[in-house]
């Protein structure tokens, strides 16, 4: 059986493919998982998707897992050692972006409870289930990623413009832009069967 999907996956090598079935869309509440997709659509800036899904494993190692208070407590040495390895987008900005956002994460458990409870608050707690049947009607920002960007900024966070909000929040479930023809594409948010 031929599945349809997004556009941007449709012709994907079998890692975005298989990203696109799997993962995006669908809602993750795991502050670990929150995360790393956050570091990793802060690396994406300026970048594709393509290049940082290749490298999402040496991230993985780099990052300790995705450990929050592991990645706040990284010294400058061992982030300067991290802007040598070829494993990851070698910018200094964003490798020492992550340990700053780790602390702000970190603040944002310590006063909201999780890092779940503060980025969901964004969409309400709930999904955002858009019904797209173009690719062009999928925007890059919306007012909703707009005001993550400015409150994350305001909170510490860094590569966190608007543009990478609303892939985070794509990424992480809190909006749903699976287009009505791929099978992903549910009001429920469930793979179609």
């Amino acid at each position: 059986m031929t599945l349809t999907r997004c556009h941007w996956a449709e012709n994907a090598d079998a890692r975005m493919q298989a990203y696109h079935d799997a993962e995006w869309g669908v809602p993750r509440h795991d502050d670990r998982a929150l995360f790393e997709l956050l570091t990793l659509e802060g690396a994406q800036a300026g970048l594709s998707w393509r290049t940082v899904l290749a490298r999402r494993e040496a991230y993985r190692e780099a990052y300790h897992g995705f450990d929050i208070e592991l990645v706040a407590a990284m010294g400058g040495a061992e982030l300067d050692g991290l802007v040598a390895e070829s494993g990851l987008i070698r910018n200094r900005l964003k490798i020492y972006s992550v340990r700053d956002n780790a602390a702000a994460a970190l603040a944002a458990i310590a006063g909201f409870g999780s890092l779940d409870r503060y980025l969901w608050s964004f969409v309400g707690g709930q999904p955002i289930r858009n019904g797209w049947t173009e690719r062009g009607q999928v925007p890059a920002t919306s007012a909703l990623s707009d005001a993550m960007s400015k409150a994350l900024k305001r909170a510490g966070f860094r590569f966190v413009g608007s543009t990478i909000c609303y892939a985070f929040m794509q990424a992480s479930g809190m909006v749903d832009d699976h287009m009505r023809s791929c099978f992903r594409h549910r009001p429920d948010g469930q793979a179609q069967e």
